[in-house]
């Protein structure tokens, strides 16, 4: 019962995504699995009890970041519980967080990125070559989430404005500016698009007309990115790591770049500002006759 509330608050009340809202009831469905070992449920569990979980689950090899979103699930769903009148008391208060060990956002450098879209033969003429580079071009011209460019409809293009509408977490729209190559990249891709039938409304779609899923767009990144990149990271938040990097390396507001990225605060734009010091470490050393 618990739990089939607490989904209907994250849907309709705090219009949380399919994925995660799916997120946080398997999150709460292992610490009831954890708690149907002593025969505990959700309204009877103690401070121990979450605590002991916690550990249980890092013992198994998840890293403190997994842990401590877990936590916030638990912080989440028994606030919830309170305020329905459900239980008396809050089992996660006393519970503490493992520290974290900040890193650093990966990214491509951007003589990198343009040597990749620039070049002569990587992408080919036909519908699956234009498709995959307006993917990458998409993801590191725009900085738009994975969902959200699966999400984005033909419609939600405004060549007239030279921009996107995103749709992004809990269903907030941005509009986002978009180049005039990009859109011209667009526009051919359109071209070829046209002659599917039964096509989906979405702008990126697979060779079959359908919309394309989170799998595809993993693989056409990986296998571009793997042309220019080492790293062992090569993902489409990579090249939202890319845009937001190259933005504040040119001297972008930190508020505008939050603006872009649909980032909720200033707080979670702000790492990127420790890969722009890193440059400028880099920079000083190599240039300064002392450094």
């Amino acid at each position: 019962m618990f739990l089939e509330r607490f989904r209907s608050y994250l849907q309709f009340e705090k219009r949380f995504s399919v994925h995660t809202t799916t997120a946080y009831v398997t999150d709460l469905q292992q610490f009831q699995s954890f708690l149907n070992l002593t025969e505990t449920d959700f309204s009877l569990a103690s401070n121990q009890d979450v605590r002991a979980w916690l550990v249980d689950v890092l013992n198994e090899g998840a890293s403190a970041a997994t842990v401590n979103r877990k936590l916030s699930t638990l912080r989440t769903f028994y606030a919830f519980l309170q305020r329905e009148k459900l239980i008396d008391s809050n089992p996660t208060l006393l519970a503490r967080a493992p520290k974290v060990s900040r890193r650093l956002p990966v990214f491509v450098p951007e003589n990198k990125m343009n040597d990749l879209l620039d070049g002569e033969g990587l992408f080919g003429k036909d519908f699956e070559g234009l498709r995959d580079k307006l993917v990458i071009e998409l993801l590191f011209g725009t900085g738009i989430r994975l969902s959200e460019l699966i999400s984005v409809l033909v419609t939600d293009v405004d060549f007239y404005e030279s921009a996107i509408k995103v749709l992004g977490k809990r269903n907030k729209v941005r509009i986002v500016p978009v180049s005039t190559p990009l859109l011209g990249l667009i526009k051919e891709y359109l071209s070829l698009r046209q002659f599917f039938q039964n096509l989906s409304p979405e702008l990126i779609v697979t060779k079959e007309g359908k919309r394309a899923y989170p799998k595809l767009i993993y693989r056409i990144v990986k296998r571009y990115l793997d042309y220019i990149s080492t790293s062992q990271k090569k993902s489409p938040h990579v090249l939202r790591h890319s845009f937001a990097t190259s933005l504040l390396n040119n001297g972008a507001d930190l508020n505008a770049i939050k603006e872009l990225l649909g980032h909720a605060s200033l707080a979670a734009t702000q790492v990127y500002t420790h890969n722009s010091v890193e440059k400028l470490k880099s920079i000083y050393k190599q240039a300064h006759p002392r450094a």
